[in-house]
């Protein structure tokens, strides 16, 4: 398939998957229930770091974590005394449990207070072709507290290979336009045109089939290679993209 009849192709894709109906069964639909921008921007990043496994799972336990949150999630990183953490003792979802969403918390507060919260960080250390610089300082900054070993995994790192395939999702949520009213738009500081595609197992093994990823691993240069043609179908939105090769892969067992 030429690349342009490729861009069609994915273009009718987009169209169809990137409306709200998206959201009946995705994990973005926990953001979707708040209206401030900071209480949507923390939701997200939450929401985003589990979502890995099953998506009902994921919007169970993503609904589950606002509730322990008091469904205030920016009052409650902002003002939550210690002794308000042990509330969060049930919370697991797969390998992410309370000791690193009680160490989530306390990261929040610190960059809330002392970075002007999460966009402010991701808009710094944004290069002029892509945000992959940004979630590298991001993971930096984010552990700058004291901090469970353990807890590190859950934020990937580009700069050590990492396809980063959550935060890639959260910042698609946060920057691409909200005209159709899946994502939300709400960082204006960084343009849609820097965003990499959110790839995993689902959104690969479609860009495989298509001819447009040729890496076997779903890893950063994978991210980079898909990026790149991507881009190339449209340099200004590509990763809008995400929606057909997530909906090929996931809705149409491509």
């Amino acid at each position: 398939m030429k690349l342009n009849e490729l861009k069609d192709f994915l273009d009718a894709k987009v169209i169809q998957y990137n409306n709200p109906k998206f959201l009946d069964s995705d994990p973005i639909q926990v953001p979707h229930l708040f209206t401030k921008k900071e209480d949507i921007e923390i939701s997200a990043f939450l929401t985003a770091t589990i979502a890995w496994g099953n998506r009902k799972s994921i919007i169970n336990n993503a609904n589950f974590l606002m509730e322990l949150l008091d469904n205030d999630p920016h009052n409650f990183v902002l003002s939550h005394k210690e002794s308000e953490l042990i509330k969060l003792e049930p919370f697991v979802h797969r390998t992410f449990n309370s000791t690193d969403l009680i160490y989530f918390i306390r990261a929040l507060r610190s960059i809330y207070k002392q970075y002007s919260g999460l966009e402010g960080i991701f808009s710094q250390y944004s290069s002029d072709l892509s945000t992959q610089p940004a979630i590298t300082k991001f993971k930096q900054i984010f552990f700058e507290l004291t901090h469970p070993k353990r807890t590190t995994k859950h934020i990937s790192d580009p700069a050590k290979g990492s396809a980063a395939k959550r935060i890639n999702m959260f910042l698609r949520w946060m920057v691409r336009d909200n005209t159709t009213h899946v994502d939300f738009g709400i960082w204006k500081s960084i343009s849609p045109a820097l965003l990499s595609c959110p790839l995993d197992v689902h959104s690969g093994k479609v860009a495989r089939k298509l001819g447009i990823l040729h890496r076997k691993q779903n890893d950063s240069k994978a991210v980079t290679e898909l990026d790149s043609q991507l881009r190339k179908m449209d340099p200004l939105d590509p990763v809008k993209y995400d929606f057909a090769l997530f909906g090929l892969g996931v809705f149409e067992k491509f």
